[in-house]
């Protein structure tokens, strides 16, 4: 009689909406099937020390009611250096001595690379599925359907910048509001297209290197037209990811600039916008216009809300989904939902040719849903530039004349979608 096969399940890098609905879904179909289940605490942290004893059995009645909740019952951890070949071999002894037959793995690109490696060096020893998460919307999913958690917390983020645009008209202030989105702007964009925000920013829009001006820049042309309105009030969305593209001496040098253990900048401790914040006030009061603004950082509140409907629904299909594949000999992917059908695609169809990376899905700016979004959004325009009336009437309500107007915003203002 062969011995009952034994699922694995962990968590890395962040949390995000419906992480405990995938755990619980991939539990029940498991065990249903009848496989034994256990969880791994801190995702690889512990194993890569070659210690197995962080671990909890799972059964139907762990799981059953945690598919609404936020967070990981099995925590998370980003620490896992499978780069290591010994570690990762280390990582694999550890899995087969705990009699793993399938690992579930559910993260962002990093956990997504870290099981194809697992994957490669378990030699079709363990069968290894990967359940795609990020709030970042990053990972290239096929037919460019969502990452789960991003939906929720483009939810949650929505209702924030809402209450910010209330403050704002009532109080007549500015919010420069911060979202998580280390390279691309998925989060950002959603949430400022969602909420009507005055304006929003993302890294997509810039070249690779710019100057906190270059950012800045379309912030005051923003305020400029409120300002030219008798408002003195908006909220402006940034991508944290805007950072990155920033010389460290923008932000103090690299001394101030921290990383995470594999070495990423940790976006969430820079500055942006206070920077932004500082350089706008400073800028304004040299013209004779004193404003008041404040920055937001809209982070990790997002990351553990109870997922939403669509979220909630999702995820129990990625569990059931990978639960299922693994249960018939796939191994080697990540599940997907596209068109109504739940799949694993290989590892290889997701990753960079050149790095062995998983690639990232950049926000693309040439899509008609981005120019809906520059429509609604209200920026300084050449159109503008263009009118000599409206020149003259938009200096003189920010203390410049027209001439610096021109000089100031020429070659930097889109046109009019």
């Amino acid at each position: 009689m062969s011995p009952t096969p034994k699922l694995a399940i962990l968590v890395g890098g962040g949390p995000a909406p419906g992480i405990n609905g995938v755990i619980a879904a991939a539990t029940i179909e498991a065990i249903n099937r009848r496989w034994k289940v256990i969880g791994i605490l801190d995702g690889l942290k512990w194993l890569e020390l070659g210690d197995t004893s962080h671990i909890v059995e799972l059964e139907i009645p762990d799981v059953s009611r945690i598919h609404n909740t936020g967070g990981s019952i099995l925590r998370t951890s980003r620490k896992g250096s499978v780069q290591d070949p010994a570690i990762c071999q280390l990582i694999v002894d550890q899995l087969q001595s705990l009699g793993v037959t399938a690992l579930i793995t559910v993260g962002g690109d990093g956990t997504a690379g870290a099981a194809s490696t697992i994957h490669r060096y378990a030699g079709g020893a363990i069968r290894v599925v990967h359940v795609p998460k990020t709030i970042d919307n990053d990972i290239p999913l096929p037919g460019g359907f969502s990452t789960f958690g991003y939906q929720t917390a483009r939810d949650a983020g929505v209702s924030i910048v809402e209450r910010l645009m209330v403050d704002a008209r009532t109080t007549g202030r500015w919010f420069i509001c911060v979202t998580m989105g280390r390279q691309t702007g998925h989060l950002a964009l959603g949430i400022g297209k969602a909420a009507g925000a005055t304006l929003t920013l993302i890294p997509e829009e810039f070249p690779d290197r710019v100057t906190l001006d270059d950012i800045m820049r379309p912030i005051e042309g923003s305020i400029i037209r409120r300002l030219c309105d008798d408002r003195e009030d908006g909220v402006v969305v940034l991508a944290e990811g805007l950072a990155e593209k920033l010389d460290p001496r923008e932000l103090g040098g690299d001394e101030h600039v921290e990383r995470d253990p594999h070495g990423k900048v940790r976006l969430q401790d820079l500055p942006l916008g206070l920077l932004l914040r500082r350089r706008l006030t400073d800028t304004f009061a040299a013209r004779g216009i004193k404003l008041s603004i404040m920055e937001k950082v809209v982070g990790y509140e997002l990351r553990c809300a109870a997922p939403n409907p669509f979220d909630a629904e999702y995820v129990r299909d990625l569990g059931f989904g990978a639960m299922r594949a693994i249960d018939r000999g796939t191994s080697g992917g990540i599940v997907c939902r596209s068109a109504g059908r739940i799949a694993v695609h290989p590892f290889v169809q997701f990753q960079d040719p050149r790095t062995g990376l998983t690639r990232v899905r950049y926000v693309d700016i040439e899509t008609k849903s981005f120019e809906v979004s520059m429509s609604y959004q209200l920026r300084l325009r050449e159109t503008d530039l263009a009118d000599p009336a409206r020149v003259k009437k938009l200096a003189a309500a920010t203390g410049m004349t027209a001439a610096e107007l021109r000089a100031r915003f020429t070659g930097y203002c889109p046109d009019t979608p």
